[in-house]
């Protein structure tokens, strides 16, 4: 080999290497540029987000969403404190804590409904009727078995089993407990009076209780557990047929026994929508109507309108207006899949405004 031809070639490796260096350097830049956002809260809005963030993310590649099932309670901490910028919640904020942080937003993203299940073999295929009144002397302690008259005067014709009724809640801090126990206070006064509502309550201590995490802790207890009943989200409609469970009618506040489904849950966004105030926080329980659902509710992005940079807030509006979008992230190819129903044009619109305010 001539000393040209290896100086040559010396000079083409070192290029090679400067080159294979800068594209390194180039790629490694790109990574740490691309926006990372957390989210993270509500295992009722967890099955939407995991449907909107490859879709969303893969039209935007250079924005990162990890998505956490963690329970409202635990989303709207996190968004608080900064360690989410994505507190995701079937709960709005309270009026003490909007008032100690006052620049935190929430935003409704789409609205569902919550099923009110059980697990009673032989009639698990029927929908007993349910109501408010019932379930609160349930969950107090004060109707045990499922033949008590209070049942049965609902069910006429129906052979229910004098067996104990065994009652799974949520353990963790949950916006699935905050609007099951508002239909209870809504239809209940003693309920209201003793326990009241909350994203967690102090449950009555009742005999053979059973705790779960999360809406799929609570579909796991009510179908190992026989003669069980369980406050579960809309979303996991699909896993509570998987797993045979039954699906109560439930009174609603014009004494009807209702299913959740688009056309019940529509009528009661549509009896109680327009007094949405700017804020959007508002409880959608117990709408007037005799086809309205009677638990529906917005689910919400808890955010703060004040971010640490201008790149965090542009990607967070961004998302936020496609998710609102009634041809993206609210058409009918994402609610239908989760059971959620589109936010009304006027409910948009607050909820566009109050994502123009994060900066």
């Amino acid at each position: 080999m001539s000393m040209k031809s290896g100086l040559a070639r010396r000079r083409g490796s070192l290029i090679l290497a400067a080159t294979l260096a800068i594209c390194t350097t180039v790629g490694a830049h790109a990574a740490s540029a691309q926006q990372r956002l957390l989210e993270t809260g509500s295992s009722l809005l967890y099955p939407l987000f995991n449907l909107w963030v490859p879709v969303y993310t893969k039209a935007h590649p250079g924005v990162q969403i990890t998505t956490q099932s963690t329970g409202s309670g635990t989303g709207i901490s996190e968004a608080v404190s900064g360690i989410a910028q994505i507190g995701a919640s079937d709960a709005y904020m309270s009026n003490p804590l909007v008032r100690m942080h006052p620049t935190m937003l929430n935003i409704p993203l789409a609205i569902s409904s919550q099923m009110i299940n059980y697990n009673v073999p032989g009639l698990n295929r029927m929908h007993l009727k349910l109501s408010g009144p019932v379930l609160a002397a349930m969950y107090s302690g004060h109707v045990r078995f499922w033949d008590d008259p209070m049942i049965a005067r609902l069910n006429p014709g129906v052979r229910l089993p004098h067996k104990q009724i065994v009652l799974v809640h949520r353990t963790d801090g949950s916006g699935d407990t905050f609007i099951f126990t508002q239909y209870l206070s809504f239809s209940t006064p003693a309920w209201n009076d003793s326990v009241s509502y909350g994203t967690t309550v102090s449950w009555p201590a009742v005999e053979g209780g059973i705790g779960a995490e999360g809406n799929p802790g609570m579909v796991n207890a009510c179908k190992g557990t026989p003669y069980s009943v369980a406050y579960i989200g809309i979303s996991y409609k699909q896993a509570t047929e998987h797993a045979g469970l039954g699906e109560a009618a439930i009174e609603n506040r014009a004494g009807k026994f209702v299913m959740a489904n688009p056309g019940t849950v529509q009528s009661a966004v549509n009896a109680t929508s327009a007094h949405t105030p700017r804020d959007e926080r508002i409880s959608l329980i117990f709408a007037p109507g005799a086809n309205s659902y009677p638990i529906i509710n917005y689910e919400y992005a808890i955010v703060n309108a004040r971010q640490p940079n201008a790149a965090t807030a542009g990607a967070l509006r961004e998302f936020f207006n496609w998710a609102l979008s009634p041809t993206e992230g609210n058409s009918e190819r994402f609610m239908k899949q989760v059971g959620f129903v589109a936010l009304p044009p006027s409910i948009v619109a607050l909820s566009k405004a109050q994502v123009a305010r994060i900066q």
